[in-house]
């Protein structure tokens, strides 16, 4: 056998033996957990709110706008930290690329917070 199948067999040897050891890890779990069957659990939860009736209830469109912005400003944050690691590269052309970048997000920030998607009450 050559060296290079003897590398592909040895991540095969490895897969197989991880996926076993989930395998073996989750039917253990099934077997040692105490199973307590309740119609409470089995009830649809959503956004902390009991739901009304049986069939399909909506949920208010803040918990979804509020998350948009949570993504919104944490992908501006995985683009901040490297610019501002490599900032003396980019030179003034970086800096004002990035106030560009800042000031479109603070408008999206304003225009929320005006139309009072971030109250709660």
């Amino acid at each position: 056998m050559s060296d290079f199948l003897r590398s592909y067999l040895s991540v095969l040897i490895f897969g197989a033996a991880a996926v076993g050891m989930v395998g073996m890890m989750l039917g253990m779990g099934s077997l040692l957990r105490p199973t307590r069957p309740q119609a409470q659990k089995y009830i649809a939860y959503e956004s902390g709110v009991d739901p009304v009736g049986t069939g399909w209830s909506q949920s208010q469109v803040r918990y979804y706008i509020f998350a948009l912005l949570f993504v919104m400003f944490d992908v501006e944050a995985v683009f901040i930290f490297p610019w501002a690691v490599r900032l003396e590269a980019f030179g003034v052309f970086g800096l004002v690329e990035m106030i560009i970048f800042i000031v479109i997000l603070a408008l999206g920030l304003v225009y929320a917070w005006r139309k009072g998607v971030l109250r709660w009450a």
